[in-house]
């Protein structure tokens, strides 16, 4: 099927070019948990703490990508790991344009995270698991999801009839139960900066 096609990728110009010009070394900051566990809090301070500190760097979310990208995917197996699939790949684009990004999606199953690190490469990405309960979610309920789901009108929803696995090969976990947003922010900080090294 992709006889015809020909990739020019040895042509154009490296990512090192990209990271020199940048002074910085790309990388993806893969955030995952459940629905309400705090990853879009820490990634949107986080976001706005390393461009302050002259860093370029792209959010990734999975509520915003689903409006775009992805709005054709649904929640099925298959539209979930097509999901990741894409969102990888777009991950891994901006990677070899030298820039910083955090990419926050539920992300169920270790099968997808496995996904997500053989497409972008385990040099290029830091995974990090934003870990608190469904009670715990359900009580802070941000988007008002857990509500809808104990009135029935959400299915197939992570947590409760998809199930939620937990990683087996995270680089940090952040436990944003016993955790501030501002601690929080600054173990994952200290990660990149030790993962992302120049």
């Amino acid at each position: 099927m992709s006889s015809h096609l020909y990739p020019i990728t040895d042509r154009m110009l490296p990512r090192e070019a990209k990271e020199s010009l940048l002074e910085q070394r790309g990388g993806v900051v893969w955030l995952y948990g459940l629905s309400g566990s705090g990853k879009s809090t820490i990634a949107l301070q986080l976001e706005r703490q390393l461009h302050d500190e002259g860093k370029l760097v792209k959010l990734l979310d999975g509520d915003n990508i689903r409006t775009g990208l992805n709005k054709n995917l649904g929640f099925s197996d298959e539209d979930r790991a097509e999901n990741i699939r894409r969102i990888a790949e777009v991950a891994k684009l901006f990677v070899d344009s030298g820039m910083l990004v955090l990419a926050s999606f539920i992300t169920p199953t270790n099968a997808l995270r496995h996904q997500a690190r053989e497409i972008i490469g385990s040099d290029d990405l830091l995974e990090v698991y934003v870990q608190a309960s469904y009670e715990t979610c359900a009580e802070r309920d941000p988007k008002g999801l857990y509500q809808k789901v104990k009135d029935g009108q959400v299915a197939q929803f992570t947590g409760k009839d998809s199930s939620f696995e937990e990683p087996t090969q995270a680089d940090l976990t952040l436990a944003t139960e016993s955790l501030s947003v501002e601690e929080a922010c600054a173990q994952l900080h200290m990660a990149i900066g030790q993962h992302f090294q120049k």
